[in-house]
């Protein structure tokens, strides 16, 4: 139950429904976050060109992983269970995610992956705790210090996202019941559980 009133998608025009109808179009019903979204527009935009810039810089493999780590260490259930279901349908497969949930190598998942996801976990927590031995594990692990900006860029973009959504008291849509394999769904819930239907 968030803990704002949230608009009717149905009484959204211009811009605002144009946001719903791109989401309801591609996903097939309309997330919870286009209601806060869609208020305001010009914010939603703006956030798709820093995501998409940050995306395009680290790369979406990169990008993904340090999203999820970030969702995680800002325990955002909602985040966190949207970019695992990107990362094990378009990236990883379901096992390889499970293998970064464990933090274990294997199923395509090597060191890197797993310290990119434990720093942004980092990040999330607060940017202010990590220290010069945690960028240097990332360096440790092969990462040049660009490939560690994009990481730091892709998680405080994600700390944004899921500040806004944690603050107003949104809930994961009920479609990640079915939508995210079983096998990884309950470590994915690291906050607000999933929304009933």
């Amino acid at each position: 139950m968030a803990f704002v009133d949230l608009p009717d998608p149905a009484t959204f025009v211009g811009a605002a429904a144009g946001i719903v109808d791109a989401d309801r179009a591609a996903m097939g019903y309309v997330p919870t976050y286009d209601l806060v979204m869609a208020q305001r527009p010009g914010v939603n935009e703006a956030w798709k060109q820093l995501a998409s810039a940050v995306r395009d810089g680290a790369g979406m493999r990169r990008y993904e992983l340090a999203t999820l780590g970030a969702a995680r260490g800002l325990r955002s259930s909602y985040c966190s269970l949207a970019h695992g279901k990107l990362l094990a349908e378009r990236v990883l497969g379901e096992q390889g995610l499970r293998r970064v949930l464990d933090g274990e190598q294997g199923d395509g998942v090597d060191d890197v992956d797993l310290a990119v996801v434990a720093f942004a976990d980092k990040v999330g927590r607060g940017g202010a705790d990590i220290t010069a031995t945690d960028v240097d594990e990332l360096r440790a692990a092969g990462l040049d210090d660009g490939e560690i900006v994009d990481v730091v860029l892709a998680a405080a973009a994600r700390c944004f996202f899921s500040t806004v959504l944690d603050s107003l008291g949104l809930q994961p849509d009920a479609a990640y019941r079915e939508s995210v394999p079983e096998s990884v769904r309950d470590d994915l819930v690291v906050g607000r559980p999933i929304a009933e239907d």
